[in-house]
């Protein structure tokens, strides 16, 4: 075998058993009961370590050395890139530090489970404690052998070639025209009527309309599956993806756009290319564009109006409410393109989410870079959301600064990732609206031509290219937020 041979092999090992881990991952989120969390916990990290011993052996080194002369194709080169850009980053962080850290997430994150519904600052901040003082230990490694700020250096795992220099410049424009046009759009629907939905959805009933809504967006339930959890996500391979969402019986509104959302990650990921299976390569580019996928579908398509005709007849369906006012085709496109202010990322609408994304942003830059300690986030907290939306979360710690399941292991560099991906989302859709007509597409119930764009033009690629190249290729230019902006200031004023 040749060197690159070796690598392949060996980068297709690694991925088996994230895999696995992957798998347990998804079955801790989704079935495992409470009383499994210590065994379970341990069996992760001792993945955790194995994979990692896989990524460090010192043949690598020897490999990657000797291919360097070698005769490669374009994309053999560009998996060479990402097989050593990933050899690069495991190389940083010793063993210890990674069991660590996956013992402290794996406890501070079941712990969380149960403090968020109690507001239990106290007893979070304990376990938090040491999962900021590893993922600084982490960033502070990494900062010194990448040349860049702390923060810059967790970023790099998440958005490579992204730097907070520019996410900077980015969110501070943001900020110059979003309150305006929040206020505006909020001014706007005064003269709506809106009916909220006040019966009770059945979760059963909600998943099957859910499914339903997935074969729209034509999942391949051949390699994938919708499960439930306390915190939505989409994990696994893309021979074998796992989406999950929750209810509330109350309201049916978010469970099933966030399915809407959560199959876009895994259409992106079952899109990806075969011939790259199980390498870096052959991985999705970056979070941002992950999240342009996700929000593509939730946004671009899922919030539409003629989406929304079809959301429409298959719920009067589900819930046998054919007369229910709540789900007709203008009500629906009310709620879902309803702007309000209000403390739960995940639940915020459209127009505000940037603004929660930007508040994170801004507290984990100084958190990872040390201008600020972990006992400050609370206060800052509810300082920016005041800024932000006027809204106050002084002593409400589970709608502040604990609602998310992103820090409890140390996912520090990841929020960025949904703003970008929002702004790469509109920017597709501008450029793909000169060559496919998606109102049509999506109106007639195939919505095989826009699948065929993002096919061509993002899944395939995979990590082929780097996002700036990605992107371009696709649009024609890279990262602009103007189109961003024009979607909003289109759909809500």
């Amino acid at each position: 075998m040749s060197d690159y041979d070796k690598l392949t092999a060996h980068y297709q090992t690694i991925n088996r058993f994230a895999h696995a881990q992957s798998m347990l991952g998804w079955d801790a989120a989704a079935n495992m009961p409470s009383g499994g969390n210590d065994a379970r916990g341990d069996a992760m990290a001792e993945l955790s370590v194995h994979i990692h011993r896989l990524s460090t052996q010192p043949q690598l080194a020897d490999w990657f050395s000797g291919v360097e002369q070698a005769a490669l194709t374009t994309e053999q080169k560009a998996s060479l890139r990402e097989m050593k850009r990933s050899w690069q980053h495991a190389t940083l962080v010793p063993e210890d530090l990674v069991q660590a850290q996956s013992v402290a997430g794996s406890k501070c994150e079941h712990a969380w489970r149960t403090q968020r519904q109690e507001n239990d600052w106290v007893g979070f901040e304990k376990n938090w404690k040491e999962v900021v003082t590893l993922s600084r230990e982490e960033a502070k490694i990494r900062s010194e052998a990448l040349g860049l700020t702390p923060y810059d250096a967790m970023l790099d795992k998440f958005e490579p070639g992204t730097s907070s220099e520019s996410l900077n410049t980015l969110f501070s424009d943001v900020k110059t025209w979003l309150p305006e046009l929040i206020e505006k759009a909020l001014d706007k629907q005064k003269s709506s009527n809106i009916i909220m939905p006040s019966g009770t959805y059945p979760a059963e009933t909600q998943k099957a309309l859910g499914l339903e809504v997935m074969k729209l967006l034509k999942f391949d339930f051949d390699h994938g599956r919708l499960d439930q959890s306390v915190h939505p996500f989409c994990g696994g391979v893309p021979t074998d993806v796992r989406i999950t969402t929750r209810y509330d019986e109350q309201d049916f509104v978010q469970a099933l756009m966030g399915i809407v959302h959560e199959t876009g990650h895994a259409r992106y990921e079952q899109g990806l290319p075969k011939a790259y299976a199980g390498l870096p390569v052959g991985e999705a580019r970056s979070m941002g564009i992950h999240e342009s996928q996700s929000l593509f579908f939730e946004m671009q398509v899922g919030r539409s109006k003629p989406f929304v005709s079809h959301l429409s007849r298959l719920s009067k369906d589900a819930f046998n409410a054919h007369q229910d006012p709540v789900f007709a085709e203008e009500n629906l496109s009310q709620l879902y393109t309803r702007v309000e202010k209000g403390f739960i990322r995940v639940d915020a609408d459209e127009l505000t989410y940037p603004a929660h994304v930007i508040l994170r942003y801004e507290i984990e830059r100084d958190l990872i870079n040390g201008v600020i300690e972990h006992t400050d986030v609370p206060e800052l907290w509810d300082e920016k959301m005041k800024a932000a939306l006027g809204i106050s979360t002084k002593g409400n710690y589970k709608n502040g600064c604990m609602q998310d399941i992103h820090w409890t292991d140390g996912a520090f560099g990841y929020f960025p990732s949904y703003t970008l991906g929002a702004m790469y989302a509109a920017q597709y859709k501008a450029k793909m609206t000169q060559t496919v007509d998606i109102d049509a597409a999506i109106q007639s119930g195939d919505l095989s031509p826009i699948f065929q764009w993002l096919s061509d033009n993002i899944w395939s690629q995979a990590s082929l290219h780097t996002t700036d190249e990605l992107v371009t290729r696709a649009t024609g230019e890279v990262l602009n937020a103007a189109h961003f902006r024009k979607h909003l200031e289109q759909r809500y004023l």
